[in-house]
């Protein structure tokens, strides 16, 4: 069991070094607007991975089929990057100001944290691909795979938090021509995540539909 446990936390952990969406978004709140915005988008990504993590585990035979669910789940996903690529291109110099923790703020960055993981295909398929790999190659027993895959998620959790704590901590050197210019990466590794899911997801599949 204590291999299945330690193998869950450091894929856990590899999977927020990927320098995608939620990196960024992750790094960038906690250097503009301190440790605790970092944690609440931190208690949003671990709420979206609990649920794919459920659903790959049990299945999603218990959810009723609606048509096109996937198709608008990504479409979502495409516009909520894009307007936050844009936003993060065009919004100019920041002030850095680190306000009071209030719960509209957190509902703010919880909800931030939470689309940007959940309203991407691509996180689900990796769980469900970790889920069917550690039972039809590595065989491991419902035990087994309940430990790695709560391993994982304390892995994820850990990781992002300590990413959200050293990056508040090098704020010092976070000026606003520098976090101007971090902004900006920010933003086109958004619209880069928008496109991918535009091609994959909407795109390609409506290729192939029209024949084209």
């Amino acid at each position: 069991m204590l291999l299945p446990i330690l193998y869950g936390f450091l894929l856990g952990a590899g999977l927020c070094l990927t320098f995608g969406t939620v990196f960024f978004a992750l790094i960038q709140n906690s250097v503009d607007n301190g440790f605790r915005s970092g944690m609440k988008i931190v208690f949003g990504v671990i709420t979206g991975d609990i649920l794919f993590v459920a659903a790959a585990l049990f299945g999603t035979s218990f959810l009723p089929p609606i048509k096109g669910f996937e198709t608008a789940m990504a479409a979502v996903g495409v516009v909520f990057l894009v307007a936050m690529g844009l936003v993060n291109i065009f919004k100019g110099t920041p002030r850095l100001a680190y306000p009071q923790t209030r719960f509209g703020n957190f509902i703010y960055y919880f909800t931030t944290g939470f689309f940007l993981n959940a309203l991407n295909p691509v996180n689900f398929v990796a769980w469900v691909a970790i889920v069917a790999y550690i039972r039809t190659h590595l065989h491991y027993t419902v035990g087994e795979q309940y430990a790695f895959m709560i391993a994982s998620l304390v892995g994820v959790f850990a990781t992002e938090s300590a990413l959200a704590y050293y990056a508040n901590r090098l704020k010092r050197f976070f000026t606003p021509r520098v976090v101007t210019i971090f902004n900006r990466v920010t933003g086109v590794v958004f619209l880069i995540g928008a496109a991918n899911i535009a091609y994959n997801r909407l795109l390609e599949p409506a290729s192939k539909l029209l024949n084209w």
